[in-house]
């Protein structure tokens, strides 16, 4: 198990990516905290995966409001007796259009997709330097790093998670806590469904999901299991010696001209 005795904070675990690192965490023997505003959903998700003897505990927050960012990490570290792994992957869509931006949409898309992040490592560091070492994993996107025509506020956000773990990959590399980001490509998720049509337009979201289909090169869009996979590595101790990278899981597409 590689992720034996550790204890993991995962955020946005109640369905898609986050729910598949909350059960592979879990297999490998880690005592995962899962955060989410859907508590209903996150306790199915916990409920489900209980399959090995580490405990496995429920938060609901909502991370748009900074109060109970910081207060989850507390909470959880009190639950399990500290912190080892932050999974910071709570993420939004927000707006798809510029032009007559929604400040309201855009303000809270921001909030979840970056500044709740940035909160949540900055209250989690404390607890990592006590035990001696800590490993935070963002999730980011390829739009974070190649920029996305669906959603440019979307990106903008993911492309400062990046710039923020290379800093903080940096500044916290004397206190041997080790920031990683993974950039994962289209994944089979409710939240691909959103970008693809924001209208919810079933004949939309399929057109829009054959077309990046037909750009990736690997031909298809990832499973969620296989974003958690490399979630897993970043965090365990197989990373050891690997900080400040912004790694594309994404079936290619990062690696077009």
């Amino acid at each position: 198990m590689r992720l034996k005795n550790k204890l993991v904070v995962i955020t946005g675990a109640a369905s898609g990516i986050g729910r598949a690192g909350v059960e592979l965490f879990a297999r490998e023997g880690a005592t995962v905290v899962g955060v989410d505003l859907n508590s209903e959903h996150l306790h199915k998700v916990i409920e489900g995966a209980k399959t090995s003897n580490a405990p496995i505990f429920a938060i609901s927050a909502d991370l748009t409001r900074r109060d109970q960012t910081k207060n989850m990490i507390h909470e959880a570290a009190h639950l399990m007796g500290g912190i080892d792994i932050l999974w910071n992957n709570a993420g939004m869509p927000g707006p798809a259009e510029v032009e007559g931006l929604d400040v309201d949409k855009y303000d809270q898309a921001i909030e979840l997709n970056l500044t709740a992040g940035i909160l949540a490592t900055g209250e989690v560091i404390p607890y990592m330097r006590k035990r001696g070492r800590g490993s935070i994993v963002f999730t980011s996107s390829i739009s974070g790093i190649t920029g996305s025509l669906l959603s440019p506020t979307y990106a903008a956000a993911k492309f400062g998670i990046v710039g923020f773990t290379m800093s903080m990959a940096l500044r916290h590399a004397r206190d041997n806590i080790r920031v990683n980001a993974i950039c994962p490509g289209m994944t089979q998720t409710g939240l691909t469904d959103t970008f693809m049509s924001r209208a919810n337009d079933p004949e939309l979201i399929k057109q829009n999901t054959i077309k990046f289909t037909e750009a990736t090169p690997l031909g298809r869009i990832a499973r969620p299991e296989e974003i958690a996979h490399a979630a897993l590595w970043l965090a365990s101790d197989d990373a050891s010696f690997v900080t400040g990278i912004a790694m594309p899981v994404d079936g290619g597409v990062a690696a077009k001209p």
